[in-house]
Protein backbone atom coordinates (compact mmCIF):
# COMPACT_ATOMS: atom_id res chain seq x y z
CA UNK A 1 0.00 0.00 0.00
CA UNK A 2 1.27 3.78 -0.81
CA UNK A 3 2.22 5.89 2.27
CA UNK A 4 0.90 8.71 3.08
CA UNK A 5 3.08 11.96 1.87
CA UNK A 6 3.05 12.97 5.83
CA UNK A 7 4.79 9.55 6.53
CA UNK A 8 8.17 9.31 8.09
CA UNK A 9 11.31 10.43 6.29
CA UNK A 10 8.79 13.23 4.33
CA UNK A 11 9.79 16.60 3.94
CA UNK A 12 6.62 17.50 6.62
CA UNK A 13 8.21 15.57 9.07
CA UNK A 14 7.59 18.19 12.36
CA UNK A 15 10.94 19.32 13.01
CA UNK A 16 10.98 20.22 16.66
CA UNK A 17 9.92 17.16 18.68
CA UNK A 18 6.41 18.05 20.01
CA UNK A 19 5.90 17.89 24.36
CA UNK A 20 4.29 14.15 24.96
CA UNK A 21 0.86 15.07 26.51
CA UNK A 22 0.56 14.23 30.11
CA UNK A 23 -0.84 11.16 31.31
CA UNK A 24 -4.59 11.19 32.88
CA UNK A 25 -2.59 10.03 36.00
CA UNK A 26 -0.93 12.72 36.26
CA UNK A 27 -3.36 15.02 35.57
CA UNK A 28 -5.98 13.42 38.14
CA UNK A 29 -3.15 14.40 40.86
CA UNK A 30 -3.47 17.67 40.32
CA UNK A 31 -7.09 17.87 41.55
CA UNK A 32 -9.02 17.87 44.39
CA UNK A 33 -9.81 14.80 46.27
CA UNK A 34 -13.68 15.54 46.40
CA UNK A 35 -14.81 13.67 43.31
CA UNK A 36 -15.50 10.30 41.96
CA UNK A 37 -13.03 8.84 39.74
CA UNK A 38 -15.25 8.87 36.80
CA UNK A 39 -15.11 12.69 37.01
CA UNK A 40 -11.58 12.94 37.81
CA UNK A 41 -10.97 10.95 34.26
CA UNK A 42 -13.70 13.06 32.10
CA UNK A 43 -11.80 16.37 33.44
CA UNK A 44 -8.43 15.03 32.53
CA UNK A 45 -9.66 14.17 29.02
CA UNK A 46 -11.19 17.85 28.57
CA UNK A 47 -8.05 18.99 29.71
CA UNK A 48 -6.11 17.26 27.10
CA UNK A 49 -8.25 18.17 24.27
CA UNK A 50 -8.37 21.92 24.94
CA UNK A 51 -4.97 22.44 23.16
CA UNK A 52 -3.95 24.25 19.67
CA UNK A 53 -3.39 22.23 16.24
CA UNK A 54 0.25 20.63 16.39
CA UNK A 55 2.51 22.15 13.33
CA UNK A 56 2.87 19.18 11.24
CA UNK A 57 -0.69 18.51 11.01
CA UNK A 58 -1.10 21.90 9.60
CA UNK A 59 0.96 21.02 7.08
CA UNK A 60 -0.28 17.61 6.89
CA UNK A 61 -3.53 18.95 5.48
CA UNK A 62 -2.37 21.98 3.41
CA UNK A 63 -3.48 24.20 6.39
CA UNK A 64 -7.06 23.55 5.21
CA UNK A 65 -6.91 23.23 9.00
CA UNK A 66 -6.00 26.49 10.92
CA UNK A 67 -6.85 25.96 14.35
CA UNK A 68 -8.96 23.94 16.82
CA UNK A 69 -12.57 25.30 16.66
CA UNK A 70 -12.98 23.72 20.30
CA UNK A 71 -10.99 25.15 22.07
CA UNK A 72 -12.60 25.80 25.58
CA UNK A 73 -11.75 28.77 28.03
CA UNK A 74 -11.51 28.16 31.39
CA UNK A 75 -14.59 30.78 32.68
CA UNK A 76 -16.33 31.15 29.31
CA UNK A 77 -16.85 27.75 27.99
CA UNK A 78 -18.13 25.15 30.53
CA UNK A 79 -18.34 21.29 30.07
CA UNK A 80 -21.28 20.90 31.59
CA UNK A 81 -20.67 18.53 34.09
Amino acid sequence: SRRPFWHKGTLFRPAVKERPLQRPRELIAKMGSVKTMKLKMLLAKKIKQNRPLPQWFRMKTGTKIRYNKFRRHWRRGKIGV
